[in-house]
């Protein structure tokens, strides 16, 4: 194959991502991490845990921590009564559900559109976050969940 073949391939690489939202915000999990997608559920709360830890569920006879987003972000609780859904991930061998608002699209994106995470985006989300694509009307806040997750699975493991 020629370099030029090979770049045009590289100029089409693209990435695929489950958009969820999360207090108003898109972010974008990549497809590759999700094990599963689940409508709200029934929890065991889990006594002296971190505020992010919201519980723990049986998932098909695993054991999940679920972790909410919205606290684990710093952002304000949702409103007593409003639904929320769960996408599990696997991190470090164990299932975590992710609380979040809302489920979205698969979006694909290519590469050349992406771009690192702007200086005026909040320390905390940047923490969390391998970067951006802009969309139409919003930012698509691209989630790292070995980040977002990384403290608090070393106090669950």
């Amino acid at each position: 194959m020629s370099e030029e073949t090979l770049a045009q391939q590289e100029d089409n690489v693209s990435k695929d991502y489950l958009t969820v939202m999360i207090a108003g915000q898109r972010f974008g999990i990549p497809v590759l991490q999700i094990q599963d997608i689940l409508r709200e559920q029934k929890m065991t709360y889990i006594p002296l845990a971190s505020k992010e830890i919201a519980g723990s569920l049986n998932l098909r006879g695993r054991i999940v921590t679920a972790i909410d987003v919205r606290k684990r972000l710093g952002l304000p609780d949702k409103e007593d009564g409003e639904p929320s859904m769960s996408v599990v991930v696997e991190y470090k061998d164990e299932l975590f559900s992710l609380i979040i608002d809302s489920v979205g699209d698969v979006l694909c994106f290519k590469d050349e559109y992406y771009e690192s995470n702007p200086g005026t985006l909040d320390p905390l989300w940047r923490d969390i976050s391998t970067g951006i694509y802009q969309m139409e009307n919003e930012l698509l806040i691209i989630m790292d969940v070995s980040r977002l997750l990384e403290d608090i699975g070393e106090q669950t493991l």
